[in-house]
Parts: C-alpha cells; sequence; structure tokens
C-alpha cells in the first residue's frame, strides 16, 4: 500500500481526543472494533520511505513508523540527514556517468570584462568577512578575479595597486542573516550587487531573452518528436514577476514584462515559423508564462522561504499540473517560480533553467538550481526518453563558465562527501572482469581493494592524503600504469575507475556548443560514395549448431565440475582484539566441520529449472543429466547444483553458438541509404567532445573516449586516410544478443594507388579475449556480417592503437 506520513502519524490514547486522530488509530464496528493499523501491524510490513529527510525527522514521525510494526525499513535518499546501516549509493556523478539524469550545459550570460572602471561585486558574506569579485593585476595583466576581504581592506593594494581603486577602503561588514551588505567608499553592496558594470536589469533581460532563444530552438528539434519542452526561472522575489498597484490590483513585474518583449520579438523570426504555425502553441504570449507561489489569505502571491503551510499549497499545484504540463496541447511552457522552492518537485520536461537572483536575495545553491531538471525527459505516451541529443538541461549563469563548474563541484563536495581527485580504500572493490575459463564474474572485494590502494601508494601514484599525484596522471594518459600481476586481469576497469575520479564534472560549456553539419563535399564525393557501397548492406542470420555436440560437450564440462558438497554446520573460534587505533576486530584461530545437514526438504523439479534456465528441450536436458552421473551432487546441494549445471550448459551453447551464426546478404536492395546522414541531428562542445573535420561527411566528429579521439585526430590529419566516418547510431548489424553499432568505416590509399577499405572496433582494451562475453560475440558476429556482404571490406578489431592499426591496414 502507498501511505503518506500525515495518514497515520496523529495518534492520540486519550478517548477524549480520538475524533482528532486519523482514521487508521480508531476503532472501526466494520472491523469488529479494531482499529486498521493492527491489521497492518499484524502482517509486519516491509517499509520503504523515499525522501525520509523530510519525513521521519521528528520524535513524532519515528514513533509513527514504528507503529506500523514493520519487518525491516528501507530508506532512499541522496541526501540523508539520518544515516542508518547505509548499503548502496548512486551519488551525484555516478548518475550523471550512468546516463540516468541529463547531461548538464552551462551558458555563461554575463557583460565582456571591461577594465575601464573600478569594478567590484559582492559574492559572499560570512562573519566579519566577504567574498568579492575586482579586477586585479598582476604581471602586466589585469583579470577579474575573487577575494577575500575584512573590514579596513584598501582595495587599490589588493587590485595590485591599480590606480582605479585608489580610495576604495570595506568600511563595513554586516552579516545579518537576509540582509547582509558591506559598505566601500560609501557605496553599500549587497549579495550579488555590483557597482562598474552594466546595468543588473540589463544582464537580466539578456538572461530571460536566452533562455527563450534556447527553449525555442529546443521546441524545434523536440515538438515532432512528441516531447513537450518546459523551461523554469527562478526569482527571489515575487513582486518582479506579480506586483500590485494601490488598490490592490495585480499588475506585471519587471520580469513579466521582460518576458513578454523578448518572446513576442523572437517568435516572430523566419527560422521559428514552424512553431507559430503550430496549433498547440497559442498565440497569445500571456499563455506561455505562469508563476507559481504561495498566496495570502486575501489570495495576493507573497514571498516565502520554501518551508512554510503556504509553500505546500504552492507544491500540491505544481504536482497536480504536472501532468498537464507535459501535454503539447497545453500553451504553458515558462514557468516562474521561488528561488527556495525545496525538493518535492521537479519536472521530467524542463530543459532551461535560468536564476535570476535579485542583488538582496537568499542564496540558491547550484546543485539545488539543476536538481529541478535532471530528470530524464517523456513524450505524449509518458516513456522515458533515453537519448544523449535530447537529455541537455542548459543552466543560464550570470558568471563565467568556470565559475559555475567550480562552485558546483565545490557543493558536491560539500553535501556527498565525494572528493574529487581522491582515491579512497574502497572504491576498486565492486570492479569485476570475468574469467576466461569460466566466463564467470570476479569481483575485486574489499580486501583486494585495501591492497591495491597501499600499492598504488607504495608506487607514488597517491599521495599521504589519498590524493591522486602527476605521475599518476602521467601514467594514465600513457597506459603506462605499473601493477602487480595480482591485478592485471582487472586492469581495465582499475584504469576506468581511476579516470572516473580523475576527472572534473562532465559539463559542457554552452557557449562552445555547435550544431553538426552535413559536409555535402564529402557526402558526395566519389571515395566517400565508394566506402558507403560497400558498408551500406544489410544481412540477416541463421543459427545452426549440433544438438548432439552440445550434449557431449554439456555432458564432459559437467563431469569436470568441482563437488558440491552437502550443506554443513561450522563452528569458527575467533579472538577479539580491542585498541584505540584499529578498534574492535577478530580473528579466525581455529575452524571445524561440525556437522552435515540432513536434507528433509521436497527436491526441486531440476528438469524444468535448467529448461527454463537454458531454453533447451526436456529431452535434451535428461540425456545431459543422465550422462553426467553428477545427480548426487543434485541431492547435497539443489540449488547450487542447478545453478552451476545451468552456468555450464550456457556457456557450451555460447561456444557452439558463436561457430554456429551463419551471415547471408539480403540482396541489392536492403542497405542503408546514404540520405539519412542528412537526417542526422547531433550538437558538438568544441575543445570538449568534437574535433573540426574536412574528411568526413559531418564538419565536426563526436568522439565518446580518450581511445576515440585519438583515433579521430589521425584520421583528419594522416595523408593517407582519404576519407573516414564515425558511423551514425542508426548504422545497426543485427546479432543473436542484440544490435551492434561498429565505431568507424575510412578508406586508406596505399602507395598513391591501392584503395584498402576498412571498418574498425575502438576498444579501451586489445584483445577480445579482455572484453565482456557480450561485447567479444558481437564483435565475432560482425565479422561474419562483412565477410558475408562480399564487398572486400575488411572488419577490424578491438583495436586501441591508431599508430598499430596504420601499421597493419598499410601493411595488407
Amino acid at each position: 500500500m502507498i501511505i503518506n506520513i500525515d495518514a497515520f502519524r496523529k495518534s492520540f490514547e486519550d478517548p477524549e481526543k480520538e475524533n482528532k486522530a486519523n482514521v487508521i488509530h480508531r476503532p472501526n464496528d466494520r472491523l469488529n472494533g479494531y482499529r486498521p493499523i493492527e491489521f497492518i501491524q499484524q502482517t509486519n510490513p516491509i517499509v520503504i520511505i523515499d525522501e525520509p529527510q523530510s519525513v521521519d525527522t521528528t520524535p513524532k514521525s519515528k514513533e509513527a513508523i514504528a507503529s506500523l510494526n514493520p519487518l525491516c525499513t528501507l530508506r532512499y535518499s541522496a541526501t540523508h540527514v539520518d544515516k542508518y546501516n547505509m548499503v548502496y549509493r548512486l551519488d551525484a556523478v555516478d548518475a550523471y556517468n550512468q546516463k540516468l539524469v541529463k547531461k548538464i550545459e552551462v551558458l555563461s550570460v554575463r557583460s565582456e570584462e571591461s577594465f575601464n572602471l573600478p569594478y567590484i561585486k559582492l559574492l559572499e558574506v560570512k562573519e566579519g568577512k566577504a567574498k568579492i569579485e575586482l579586477d586585479v593585476e598582476s604581471r602586466g595583466k589585469v583579470k577579474r578575479t575573487t577575494k577575500t576581504v575584512k573590514c579596513g581592506d584598501d582595495l587599490y593594494d589588493i587590485s595590485g595597486e591599480r590606480e582605479l581603486y585608489r580610495g576604495y577602503i570595506v568600511e563595513q561588514i554586516d552579516w545579518t542573516e537576509g540582509n547582509e551588505y558591506i559598505e566601500v567608499n560609501s557605496h553599500r553592496l549587497h549579495v550579488g550587487g555590483v557597482i562598474g558594470d552594466i546595468d543588473d536589469d540589463e544582464i537580466k533581460r539578456y538572461q530571460i531573452r536566452k533562455t527563450i532563444e534556447e527553449h525555442l530552438n529546443k521546441e524545434l528539434q523536440l515538438r515532432p518528436r512528441g516531447i513537450k519542452v518546459l523551461s523554469l526561472f527562478f526569482i527571489d522575489k515575487v513582486a518582479h514577476y506579480r506586483d500590485y498597484d494601490k488598490d490592490g490590483n495585480p499588475i506585471k513585474g519587471k520580469y513579466a514584462v521582460m518576458f513578454e518583449e523578448e518572446y513576442k520579438d523572437l517568435i516572430q523570426k523566419p527560422k521559428y515559423r514552424p512553431l507559430w504555425d503550430d496549433p498547440g502553441i497559442d498565440k497569445d504570449v500571456e499563455k506561455a508564462h505562469n508563476g507559481y507561489f504561495a498566496q495570502d489569505k486575501k489570495g495576493r502571491l507573497k514571498d516565502t522561504k520554501g518551508n512554510t503551510e503556504a509553500d505546500t499549497d504552492v507544491y500540491n499545484l505544481i504536482m497536480k499540473d504536472k501532468e498537464r504540463l507535459l501535454s503539447l496541447n497545453e500553451p504553458l511552457r515558462f514557468i516562474f517560480s521561488h528561488s527556495a522552492l525545496r525538493e518535492g518537485w521537479d519536472n521530467p520536461n524542463v530543459f532551461q533553467i535560468c536564476t535570476l537572483k535579485d542583488s538582496a536575495g537568499t542564496y540558491v545553491s547550484r546543485r539545488q538550481e539543476i536538481g529541478r531538471g535532471l530528470r530524464l525527459a517523456v513524450d505524449q505516451n509518458g516513456e522515458r526518453v533515453h537519448d544523449d541529443h535530447v537529455n541537455i538541461l542548459t543552466v543560464m549563469a550570470n558568471e563565467s563558465y568556470e565559475e559555475f563548474v567550480a562552485t558546483l563541484q565545490k557543493e558536491i563536495e560539500e553535501d556527498t562527501g565525494i572528493r574529487f581527485g581522491k582515491i579512497e580504500k574502497h572504491i576498486f572493490a565492486k570492479l569485476v572482469y570475468v574469467d576466461e575459463k569460466t566466463e564467470e564474474p570476479m569481483q575485486m572485494g574489499y580486501d583486494l581493494s585495501v591492497k591495491l590502494y597501499e600499492e598504488l601508494k607504495r608506487n607514488g601514484y597517491i599521495d599521504k592524503h589519498s590524493m591522486v599525484t602527476s605521475e599518476l596522471k602521467k601514467a594514465i594518459e600513457n597506459y603506462d600504469l605499473r601493477l602487480s600481476s595480482e591485478f592485471q586481469p582487472w586492469l581495465p576497469a582499475i584504469v576506468k575507475e581511476i579516470k572516473r575520479h580523475l576527472q572534473a564534472l562532465p559539463i559542457k560549456d554552452g557557449t562552445k556548443k555547435k550544431k553538426v553539419n552535413v559536409n555535402m563535399a564529402v557526402l558526395n564525393q566519389e571515395e566517400f560514395r565508394q566506402l558507403w557501397d560497400k558498408i551500406k548492406y544489410k544481412t540477416v542470420y541463421s543459427v545452426d549448431f549440433d544438438s548432439e555436440q552440445l550434449i557431449d560437450l554439456c555432458i564432459a564440462a559437467i563431469q569436470e565440475m568441482k563437488p558440491i558438497e552437502k550443506i554443513r554446520i561450522v563452528s569458527r573460534k575467533g579472538r577479539v582484539e580491542i585498541d584505540h587505533v584499529t578498534g574492535v576486530q577478530a580473528q579466525v584461530v581455529s575452524e571445524k566441520v561440525e556437522d552435515y545437514v540432513s536434507l528433509h526438504h521436497t527436491l526441486p523439479d531440476v528438469i524444468t529449472e535448467l529448461q527454463n534456465r537454458t531454453n533447451l528441450t526436456r529431452k535434451t536436458i535428461v540425456r545431459i543429466l543422465t550422462g553426467c552421473k553428477r545427480l548426487e551432487d543434485f541431492k547435497n546441494n539443489p540449488q547450487k547444483f542447478i545453478e552451476e549445471v545451468a552456468n555450464i550448459i550456457q556457456r557450451q551453447m555460447r561456444l557452439l553458438l558463436k561457430d554456429g551464426v551463419k551471415y547471408y546478404k539480403i540482396g541489392d536492395d536492403a542497405y542503408y541509404a546514404v540520405e539519412l546522414f542528412q537526417n542526422e541531428e547531433l550538437l558538438a562542445y568544441l575543445n570538449d567532445n568534437a574535433i573540426p573535420s574536412e574528411k568526413s561527411p559531418f564538419d565536426h566528429i563526436l568522439y565518446d573516449s580518450d581511445v576515440e579521439e585519438r583515433f579521430a585526430k589521425r584520421f583528419e590529419h594522416d595523408e593517407n586516410v582519404k576519407v573516414y566516418v564515425k558511423l551514425p547510431s542508426w548504422f545497426k548489424i543485427d546479432t543473436p544478443i542484440g544490435s551492434y553499432n561498429p565505431d568507424w568505416a575510412l578508406v586508406i590509399e596505399k602507395d598513391g594507388e591501392e584503395k584498402l577499405y576498412f571498418v574498425l572496433e575502438t576498444k579501451g582494451q586489445e584483445w577480445e579475449d579482455e572484453l565482456r562475453p557480450g561485447e567479444a560475440a558481437k564483435i565475432a558476429f560482425a565479422r561474419k556480417h562483412f565477410q558475408a556482404i562480399g564487398t572486400d571490406v575488411e572488419f577490424i578489431g578491438p583495436e586501441n592503437d591508431v599508430e598499430r592499426f596504420m601499421l597493419r591496414a598499410l601493411s595488407r
């Protein structure tokens, strides 16, 4: 059952107060005088609490949850207040890297740095000190820099003796909550206030305009796909959006006026004509935006701090409107709300967030800002959209890209305990490699993770504070991480995990965003057409293997299986030691098998269990079981036997499947048309995930890894490479274990005459044996596919060294 804490928090033992208790706590005649909660208590429910930091933080709430008599309680939150027996952590960085939330891009909106006026901006005030931004001269160059100042400081000295700041003294610092300010040279600056810069309202207007522009661009892209686009404006003062005249009549605030003026101007541009003609978009600008704010008793909108009863009413209104907001038929697309909005609502289709902070407003963290728009988008059917080119959240920042990223990174470190650039003892425990012989996943575990941590420290890869050193960075960059043989099987996973901790937050700079265009000159080039004609064909495959051979292989493998012992009782004696350094520890000093447990329960249907796990016929399963002569092991431990035998059968099936799959070219009319390139919509971030290209059908090449970046740069500059393409996501090869998308196709000219055609798969690993079984199998199937189409194109992979690949290619 799903229940709100308020539905069972009020329980009163006093009969006179019984009518004030929740219904769940009151005796009910229809239940023979019992209280409903008593029936729940008898079931010992498993209680799952969502966002416990806002549910069970008071003694009354804890008492109410305990009154359910739960068997156990599971708490799910990204920001726990009280931590109990933590089991699993999916932190902000993991969620971002696993593509469980939108990617973030920051569009910096600020004036161009002009150093001809005494620029001062107040960023933060704490007890006795303030953080300001000013223009500092160092080594003959002026740069806008953040400095911490205290009362009496001379900005002339702090600025590097710039004459513009002569006489600018910090005269007063006031850190009264909600009214923080400093006085400099008789100028009073509140948080966010600035002197020596262009008018603050002009910056706000430009933020609004850029938000509308980004929104309309997103609508052109996503509306045809049935995805509603929403934009969210956070403001600190309701009066800036909705004010009242002397008679109490509502009038538009300055932000509402700015929005309507900029919206009317932008929507008239020819570029947005398709939106103007869309019947789902109302022509009335007033219907395009609205505000969600708390109200007083007269219905007037008012400012709040995010934790009042009036705020709760706003959240309820937003949640009730959530589905309506996602409809393409609803004209409302731009939402203004209070910057103090707590957790409790977000909308998956918020693609733009703009914070219009008032100079004297309250501080809102970057994490709070972006948290309202990180969920993956949904379409009109309510289906989650898993597309990297769709799921991008654009944040309009009135600070530089670098400042935003640094502040967000600092907040994540403070709020979650994550330390970027720090290697901790436990981080390798979850790493897994697949054993080549058994194809079983082998997890490192905590003890080996600690051992690896100590080895990294001995080798000088991390310092005494567990921070990465330049030696580790160099080893990772040069693919020269040296570890003992014990850790070699995990090496690719170790490198990947270290890279995850080395990197800063993967946030994109919106000012470097560029639409990737089709390079028609290359697309129509004869050499590219020849390459495409060799790789474009589709195939079908058939699966054929010898059942008798499978039975024989399975029997032989099961006969070599380790003995499955009876379930036993083991006694272990341990010595407990306690000291101030290690705490309480136990060391086993003796171990003894006391007895084997006799099985008195019914044996499971082993044939049906194995049939369900392998999809083989009952007849085949019976022949394998009777032929292996290991059924005594089944009696010893039925579940263990079923798991081991099923794994063996599946492994033998995979080996036979690899050889038993045959590919056939469908015909000359079944192929991927080259015109599909013109339908591709891609966005690149220069110097981040893309490089310019003159040899590809796109004017920029997008890459997903350091390996791909190295290959792209070499292809672009190597004279032997005539044309190349990063194969689009729609270029897929069907395999028995799912579709496969190769990385590259290219033409290499040898000795200025002969042309060689390749399809290439790049991976961090060098050999197929180092890949997961599924990845290795798909590569093997792709090789058969290209052999079947018979166009003299050679498939190579996996490959991680571009130099070696070029040498191999030119030696053909």
